[in-house]
């Protein structure tokens, strides 16, 4: 896989993050519960969030062993096939505790290995 090939995943990783965050502002857990639409959003994030990770080359996940290749790999597998059986307490929990930490890292990454491209 070329570098651009990875600079383009981790984009599409950051614009998901940053999308599930943006859609959660002003909502509780509840209305997460109640709002189909938006349930159905979130988990769709967190698709392609580990569906862009499984992508990613082994020498650049190599590189950044601090961040949770894996779980995020294993959160999108979950949620493509247990989909009748998603914990939306994990999904908010994922949400809110971990995809802030994600975007620092992968944003990082972006700037530390491709300082070339434009990046956030």
């Amino acid at each position: 896989m070329t570098a651009i090939d990875d600079f383009t995943r981790l984009k599409h990783i950051a614009d998901a993050c940053q999308e599930a965050l943006d859609f959660i502002k002003g909502i509780t857990r509840q209305e997460l519960e109640n709002d189909r639409m938006l349930s159905l959003a979130l988990v769709k994030e967190l698709e392609i969030i580990g569906e862009a990770t499984n992508h990613i080359s082994s020498e650049l996940k190599n590189r950044h062993p601090d961040v949770s290749w894996q779980d995020m790999i294993g959160m999108r597998n979950r949620l493509v096939h247990v989909y009748f059986g998603i914990n939306y307490d994990i999904v908010w929990q994922t949400i809110t505790e971990n995809l802030p930490i994600l975007l620092a890292q992968i944003n990082d990454i972006l700037k530390l290995d491709f300082p070339q491209n434009k990046s956030p």
